[in-house]
C-alpha cells in the first residue's frame, strides 16, 4: 500500500552499500528502505523494509583541527562537524562541546583527557616534546561523536618574559571581587585587566577582539583590580586576564583565569547582637557584609547559632539552633547567669560556610525562676480576661442607664388626665419641655344642703357657682370662704 520510490545512485549497484543522502530531506521524519537482488535472468522478492529516523540513528562526525605550537603551549582551533556541508543535520553549532585526549608520543605515554573550547590553548606541556591528540565532538545529554584522526605536534621552548604578569588569582569575600597578580619587570609598566563572558568561548572563530576592559582597571600601575562592577545581580561565568604594557609599547598577556562568582566567593562571618527580657534571650543576626548586602541572596543563607553558659563553676557544652530568619530566641534561662552567643552563616546549595562571628555575652537578671514562665503567662491571661469582663459590665450598665433617661424624657410612660390634656385645645407631650407656666382650668361645684336653703335655692334654680380661672392655684371668693366657715354640714361635690 506504500508508494515506493527509487533511490538515485542506488540502482544496479554491484557492491553492498550505497549513499542515498540526497534522498533525505527531513532529518526528523520516518523513512522506510527496502532492497532486492537482481541478475540478468531473475529478480528476488523485496526484503522486509527497514525503518529509520535519520537524526536518531546518525552519528556525530569528528571536528576539523588546526594546531599551532608557540612558547611551550599548543594552540588549537576546531571547526564543528558539518562545517563545510551545505545541508546540516545539526544547525546549532553552539550546541557542540569538545573533549580532547592528548599524550606524549612515546611507548609508555599517559593519556590526559580534558574539555576544550573551539579556540583554546593546551598548557602544562613539556618543552620540545612531541604530543599527539584527537578530539571528539558531542551534544550534552544526547550523544557522543566520533574521534578525529590523530594529530601530532612538537612543542617549542618556553621563553620567560619578565613583562608578563604571573600568579594571576582571584579573591572574593561577600561578593566583592579582586584580581591579584605579580610582576617581575623592573621598569615602568602599566596594566589593563580584561574580561570575557564564558559563553563567547563556545562560538567558533577568533575571540581575541571580544575581550573587554574592566572599568577602573585600565592603564593602572598597581597589581590589584576590583572588578565587582562587572558582576551582575545574576552572576555567570567569566574569564579574566591581564595585559602588561611597557614604556616602549611592548605588551604581554597573562594566563586566563576562569571564575564562577558563586563558587569562587567566600562568605564572611555575620554580626550578632543580643538582648534579654525577663524570660527570653533575643538574638539578632546581620548577614555577612552588612544588612545592605543583597548580593548574597542567591546563596539562600541559613544560620547556626551556638549559645552556652559562660560560668567558671558550671561549664556546659554549647547548644545549637539552626534558623533561616535573622532573629532567634532562647528560653529556659537561669537567673543571674552570663550567656554567650555566636553565629555562622551557611549555604546548603553551594556547600559553603562562613567563620563564626565574635562572641557576644549578656547576663540574665536576678529574680524568680524562669521555669515559672507558663504560670506567669496564665496569670497574665486570666487577669486580662477579668479586666475585660469588668469593663464590659460597666459599659453595659452606663448604656442601660442612659437609655432609661432618654426614654423617660422623650417617650414618657405616664400621661396627664384627659380632662387636663384637652383643656385649651393644647396637648402636653412632656411636662419637662414646657417653656411657660401652664394655666389650669378647673371648676368647683358646691352644694350646701340646709333646712333653710332647700326651698329657696332649689326654687331659684341656683345649683352652683360659676367656674373660675386661675394661674396654677386654687382660689375662692371671699363670700364663699365666709359662708363655708359659718355653715355646718357643708358638702363639697
Amino acid at each position: 500500500e506504500m508508494e515506493w520510490k527509487k533511490l538515485a545512485g542506488c540502482q544496479n549497484v554491484t557492491g553492498t552499500r550505497c549513499d542515498f543522502s540526497s534522498a533525505i530531506t527531513e532529518y526528523d521524519m520516518e523513512y522506510y528502505v527496502r532492497l532486492r537482488a537482481e541478475t540478468r535472468e531473475d529478480k528476488s522478492p523485496w526484503s522486509s523494509y527497514f525503518e529509520m529516523i535519520p537524526s536518531e540513528m546518525a552519528e556525530i562526525g569528528p571536528p576539523e583541527i588546526e594546531l599551532q605550537s608557540t612558547n611551550g603551549v599548543i594552540k588549537i582551533k576546531l571547526s564543528p562537524p558539518e562545517a563545510n556541508q551545505a545541508q546540516k543535520m545539526w544547525i546549532d553549532d553552539l550546541s557542540f562541546k569538545y573533549n580532547v585526549i592528548i599524550w606524549e608520543n612515546s611507548s609508555n605515554a599517559e593519556l590526559r583527557k580534558q574539555s576544550i573550547f573551539p579556540t583554546d590553548t593546551i598548557r602544562d606541556l613539556a618543552p620540545e616534546t612531541t604530543y599527539c591528540l584527537k578530539v571528539q565532538a558531542y551534544r550534552p545529554l544526547e550523544k557522543e561523536g566520533l574521534f578525529s584522526p590523530v594529530h601530532c605536534i612538537k612543542t617549542t621552548r618556553k621563553v620567560k618574559d619578565l613583562l608578563c604578569p604571573t600568579n594571576v588569582r582571584v579573591s572574593a569575600l561577600n561578593m566583592k571581587f579582586h584580581l591579584h597578580w605579580k610582576s617581575q619587570y623592573k621598569e615602568s609598566v602599566r596594566y589593563t585587566v580584561q574580561y570575557l563572558l564564558a559563553f563567547i568561548k563556545n562560538i567558533p572563530g577568533d575571540q581575541s577582539k571580544k575581550w573587554l576592559s574592566v572599568p577602573g582597571c585600565e592603564n593602572i600601575t598597581n597589581t590589584k583590580c576590583n572588578f565587582t562592577s562587572i558582576i551582575p545581580p545574576s552572576p555567570g561565568l567569566y574569564y579574566l586576564r591581564v595585559q602588561a604594557m611597557s614604556e616602549y609599547n611592548r605588551s604581554c598577556l597573562s594566563y586566563e583565569v576562569k571564575i564562577d562568582p558563586l563558587i569562587t566567593n567566600e562568605i564572611g562571618p555575620p554580626d550578632v547582637k543580643v538582648d534579654i527580657s525577663d524570660v527570653l534571650l533575643h538574638i539578632q543576626i546581620s548577614p555577612p557584609g552588612g544588612s545592605e548586602n543583597e548580593a548574597l541572596r542567591d546563596y539562600g543563607l541559613s544560620y547556626r547559632v551556638l549559645y552556652w553558659k559562660n560560668s567558671s563553676n558550671n561549664e556546659e557544652e554549647a547548644k545549637m539552633k539552626v534558623v533561616k530568619q535573622r532573629i532567634a530566641t532562647v528560653s529556659d534561662l537561669t537567673p543571674a547567669t552570663f550567656y554567650c552567643v555566636k553565629a555562622q552563616a551557611f549555604s546548603e546549595t553551594y556547600n559553603k560556610s562562613s567563620p563564626f562571628s565574635k562572641e557576644e555575652c549578656i547576663r540574665t537578671p536576678r529574680g524568680r525562676s524562669y521555669k515559672m514562665l507558663p504560670l506567669i503567662i496564665l496569670a497574665t491571661f486570666l487577669g486580662a480576661l477579668i479586666a475585660i469582663l469588668v469593663v464590659a459590665v460597666l459599659i453595659i450598665f452606663v448604656l442601660y442607664q442612659a437609655y432609661n433617661k432618654i426614654k423617660y424624657v422623650f417617650f414618657p410612660s405616664c400621661h396627664p388626665p384627659s380632662n387636663i390634656e384637652d383643656v385649651g385645645g393644647q396637648l402636653f407631650s412632656s411636662p419637662y419641655l414646657l417653656t411657660e407656666e401652664p394655666t389650669e382650668n378647673f371648676c368647683v361645684i358646691e352644694s350646701i344642703i340646709t333646712e333653710e336653703t332647700k326651698q329657696t335655692d332649689f326654687g331659684e334654680g341656683q345649683h352652683s357657682k360659676p367656674c373660675s380661672r386661675d394661674s396654677g392655684n386654687y382660689s375662692y371668693d371671699d363670700d364663699d370662704i365666709s359662708g363655708s366657715k359659718a355653715s355646718e354640714g357643708k358638702e363639697i361635690v
